[in-house]
């Protein structure tokens, strides 16, 4: 896996070259969010037992932008040039944690692909600020997880309890629908 580094300065006889071409500024996300799908990828972390057996889901607390308090997921935007993998990798460690230590799938293959519209009805997901297309992942993780950034907690819940009605009238977006496509993937929703 490569590591991403920011681009460095450019010397004072170089021309000058964005800082980062893999980031929009806030003014060009906007305008793209109402002209183009994005891609996001989606990861829903657990715990496993020693037979592979999902014991765990890892639902994170989250404000949003407008103040609210809401659960959702892993969830973020696929960089120019970034491949899947290191950008679920970023993703998982933004949001969880330096020392999460996600098991990455070794293929890159989702478990669902969620097209979210900014007009409810369209789909089971919705998303007020764009049309975007998400892969969504069941990742591993084996280590401890300190949320990070606008990830305010993780809550730990048994299956049973992530597929439950009441927590998917907390989730945003539609993604109780996502979660418990997830459970069923893995043969943990009962």
């Amino acid at each position: 896996m490569s590591v991403r580094t920011p681009d460095p300065e450019p010397l004072p006889d170089e021309p000058s070259r964005p800082v980062n071409p893999g980031w929009l500024s806030d003014v060009e996300l906007e305008e793209i969010r109402h002209r183009l799908p994005l891609l996001y990828v989606e990861a829903i972390p657990v715990r496993q037992d020693g037979l592979g057996q999902v014991t765990e889901v890892g639902i994170l607390l989250r404000g949003t932008a407008l103040g609210a308090i809401t659960r959702t997921i892993v969830s973020g935007r696929v960089l120019y040039g970034e491949t899947l993998r290191e950008s679920l990798f970023r993703h998982l460690e933004k949001d969880l944690g330096p020392m999460a230590f996600p098991l990455l799938p070794a293929s890159p293959v989702p478990f669902h692909v969620a097209e979210y519209f900014p007009l409810p009805g369209v789909s089971a997901f919705t998303d007020e600020r764009q049309h975007a297309v998400s892969l969504a992942y069941v990742v591993p993780v084996t280590g401890t997880c300190e949320p990070r950034q606008d990830a305010l907690e993780i809550t730990w819940l048994t299956p049973e309890e992530a597929s439950s009605d009441a927590l998917a009238a907390e989730m945003e977006g539609g993604r109780g629908t996502l979660l418990r496509a997830a459970l069923a993937s893995v043969g943990a929703l009962r």
